[in-house]
């Protein structure tokens, strides 16, 4: 269950502005059906920040019934405090998660034992196993190495840790926690350095998942010559891509749309695209084919 390429779903909305529950469920599918490892929801790939108590609660039915027992699911749970934060994980619990990534509350400028305390109350609440979204660049904090070994052996069910970085540092944070599940994202950079580091998966957008399950699982079989082919192949992409968290929910999602055959319409505050950039997204769509 704790290996493996994780896509996170997009939120898809409709033009009066409510979630489109067929464009949803349509992406879920595919992530099932091509297969993903795994399928994730809510993280900032989620537009999570955009999204109100109700609809993040929505998305995470959603997801649930259409996985099933198919795949492992991973729910992001975001809170700015420990009874949101818990609450959100009771649910995501009952409605059949299989493991939570816990993002830290938005206040910056606190030490890193502020941090340190929240993730621990909130995983004294649950039973399920947790992972950390340890994202400074995106997310503005963070904690070290050495705070999240002190963490796990604290808190029995944190055994997974969600990164956000290079391959080097993410060799660094398994070197100081070899006991832990590392995955890393970045919309899939650095993939066969990521495992060769140790990274037991990604959890990335559903633009080019696809194409990442097969390099995996060609690396996980001694394969990797195919890994490093099929990893050349999709990193244009990746690179046009992740130039920003708001620039992949721009483009990435329309990537995955043209690749769904559905349509796209933001939520503000978004960034706009561009004639330019959608005729990028475009041609990278057609070179990754359709996901049915």
């Amino acid at each position: 269950m704790f290996s493996g390429i994780y896509p996170i779903v997009y939120a898809f909305f409709a033009a009066d502005g409510a979630l489109d529950r067929a464009a949803m469920r349509r992406q879920i599918r595919a992530c099932v059906a091509n297969p993903a490892h795994g399928v994730a929801a809510l993280g900032l790939a989620t537009e999570v920040g955009k999204l109100s108590a109700a609809e993040k609660r929505t998305i995470i039915e959603w997801v649930a019934q259409e996985v099933g027992a198919a795949r492992p699911l991973a729910v992001t749970i975001s809170g700015d405090s420990v009874d949101e934060q818990a609450d959100l994980a009771a649910f995501a619990a009952a409605a059949g998660a299989d493991w939570l990534i816990l993002q830290p509350p938005r206040e910056r400028d606190r030490p890193e034992s502020h941090y340190f305390d929240f993730f621990a109350e909130v995983m004294a609440r649950t039973d399920l196993p947790c992972a950390i979204q340890n994202a400074p660049e995106y997310l503005g904090v963070g904690l070290t190495p050495q705070a999240i070994a002190r963490l796990a052996l604290l808190r029995r069910n944190f055994v997974l840790l969600k990164g956000e970085g290079p391959a080097v540092r993410m060799r660094e944070v398994i070197e100081a926690n070899p006991g832990m599940a590392v995955f890393n994202g970045r919309g899939g950079l650095e993939l066969p350095d990521n495992l060769r580091a140790g990274c037991a998966g990604m959890i990335i957008g559903v633009d080019s998942f696809d194409w990442q399950a097969r390099a995996f699982d060609a690396w996980r079989r001694g394969d990797h010559g195919e890994a490093d082919r099929l990893y050349a192949a999709l990193l244009p992409g990746v690179v046009f891509m992740m130039q920003s968290i708001d620039h992949l929910v721009c483009y990435g999602k329309r990537i995955a749309a043209l690749r769904l055959g559905v349509d796209v319409h933001d939520r503000a505050p978004a960034l706009a695209p561009t004639a330019f950039g959608l005729e990028a997204a475009r041609r990278f769509a057609a070179a990754l084919g359709p996901l049915a």
